[in-house]
């Protein structure tokens, strides 16, 4: 029996509401929403041919392509178990996820060939290759021998059936795979995309790597929509580029991480014709004041601040042009109960810090092949997010820091954002980072590693002297390290795992 949240048929579904049009830019080549889907009906016959059974895993290694939409609708369609990997993994990390995983395939685009043949060896994995190769690779079979497949019904699969296994970043460790089901996916994607309904807006440049989990549930709220919706797509994100496709295109509305907004405000904006923009949308990682107020001031565009995790199938909540506060991430969306609890497990009222907890269709089926973590992570249907937070008497909710992230110092809380939204304040600073350093007086040390405008001459002393006007005594921090570039993960996210072996260093 087919569940009625089944990805494949909500792909049907939003083809046959919208019409044929051309739905898809990708380097000055438009594709119909048609032709996408047509092509994915063959994919998925030509995975069925290669031996890909239900509930098997398919890698998606690959940069941003329209192939990336296909072949996630074509792996849903044959049943089988998404799990996309960023591009920027390292050969042990790609590793880990083959095998842990257990892929019996994975599909990359020509110039990521190199890497999983680097990390698959020895493994029996079907290698897909999209795109033209000068010389074909042997061992590995083109893309175009799935596209002349015969087309495959949709193969039936449970509501809790996996769809899609994300593997975490792995900045504190090994990283995990996340168990994401058909029925959450819909669920989540259903709530971004009654955002963009509130929006009105049809117009959207996608800058994401669509293959982690802020990209794939962007993907997976387009496939709701019963409008024409079009999309702009970039192969990778770059600024200059990005802003000459909102001019030439009228774009109206991008998804974003806070360190893209960054190196877009770093770019002369006034040059451009910007006046169709309306909102961006952030998640992914907090977004500094500072930020949202040169946008508004630069640009004039909103900024619609969302917050989730991998493990509640990306989204959590989000800010709507109806219901925005300035630092909160919004209330949370139809499909997530969010409740703040004490280290002990009583329910705080409004105001109060604690731990955010968070229980829907959304939340993970568990870690793969993870049993203990699992019961630790979910317990009772309630996801423990490790993210520090509270809702105000409205109901916004306000994510404070991550609690591993939390500093203790002189036995007062420092959380590292306070901190960093001070730095970045200062006209020059144009990034900052924040950890704790071991310290046998004070138990914990606050240290700032910052980047600065080069042609400014600020340094380290005069950051420190700034910050201590405007932060509480416990809070500022003493040691401040100047850096070319602050190191972030692959996803724009702060990488302070980096950061504090930077700061031990």
């Amino acid at each position: 029996m087919t569940g009625s949240h089944h990805l494949a048929l909500l792909n049907e579904r939003s083809i046959e509401a919208q019409g044929d049009y051309e739905s898809l830019l990708f380097e000055g080549q438009w594709h119909t929403n048609r032709s996408l889907f047509e092509r994915s009906r063959r994919v998925a016959g030509g995975l069925r041919d290669l031996g890909v059974q239900p509930g098997d895993r398919v890698v998606v290694l690959m940069m941003n392509t329209p192939e990336v939409f296909v072949t996630y609708q074509a792996v849903w369609r044959a049943g089988a178990v998404v799990t996309p990997v960023i591009f920027l993994q390292t050969p042990p990390e790609l590793r880990h996820i083959l095998e842990d995983s257990g892929a019996v395939a994975a599909v990359v685009t020509p110039e990521l060939l190199p890497l999983i043949l680097g990390s698959s060896e020895g493994l029996d994995l079907t290698i897909l290759v999209v795109g033209e190769e000068a010389e074909p690779t042997p061992g590995t079979t083109p893309y175009a021998v799935l596209e002349a497949a015969d087309p495959l019904p949709v193969v039936p699969r449970d509501d809790d059936d996996l769809a899609a296994l994300l593997y975490t970043g792995g900045t504190t460790g090994r990283s995990k795979g996340v168990m994401l089901t058909h029925r959450g996916l819909w669920a989540s994607g259903a709530g971004i995309h009654s955002v963009g309904e509130k929006m009105g807006t049809t117009r959207s440049l996608l800058p994401l790597p669509l293959s982690h989990a802020y990209g794939l549930i962007v993907a997976v709220g387009g496939m709701h929509s019963q409008k024409q919706m079009v999309s702009v797509m970039q192969r990778w994100f770059d600024a200059p580029g990005w802003l000459s496709l909102v001019q030439e295109h009228r774009l109206e509305s991008s998804p974003i991480v806070p360190s893209m907004l960054a190196m877009i405000l770093a770019e002369p904006v006034e040059d451009y014709d910007l006046s169709s923009l309306v909102s961006f949308g952030s998640g992914g990682a907090p977004l500094p004041d500072a930020l949202r107020t040169e946008v508004k001031e630069r640009i004039g565009a909103f900024i619609l601040e969302g917050y989730g995790l991998t493990e509640s199938s990306a989204v959590v909540s989000a800010s709507t042009p109806d219901a925005m506060r300035a630092g909160s991430v919004g209330k949370p969306l139809p499909h997530a109960e969010v409740g703040i609890f004490s280290p002990t497990g009583e329910r705080l009222g409004a105001g109060e810090d604690g731990e955010v907890w968070v229980r829907g269709p959304g939340v993970m089926k568990g870690y793969w092949k993870s049993p203990e973590l699992t019961a630790q992570t979910v317990v009772d249907g309630w996801l423990h997010t490790g993210d520090i937070g509270h809702l105000d008497d409205d109901g916004y909710l306000y994510i404070v820091d991550r609690i591993k992230d939390l500093i203790i110092r002189g036995g007062f809380n420092v959380y590292p954002r306070d901190v960093e939204d001070a730095l970045m304040t200062h006209p020059a600073v144009t990034s900052a980072a924040v950890v704790g350093r071991p310290d046998a007086e004070k138990g914990e040390e606050v240290v700032a590693v910052v980047s600065v405008d080069p042609a400014s001459g600020v340094d380290a002393e005069a950051l420190i002297a700034y910050s201590k006007e405007r932060l509480a005594r416990h809070k500022y921090p003493r040691e401040i390290i100047v850096v070319d570039a602050v190191p972030h993960t692959s996803v724009g996210k702060t990488d302070r795992k980096a950061v504090r072996a930077l700061v031990r260093e």
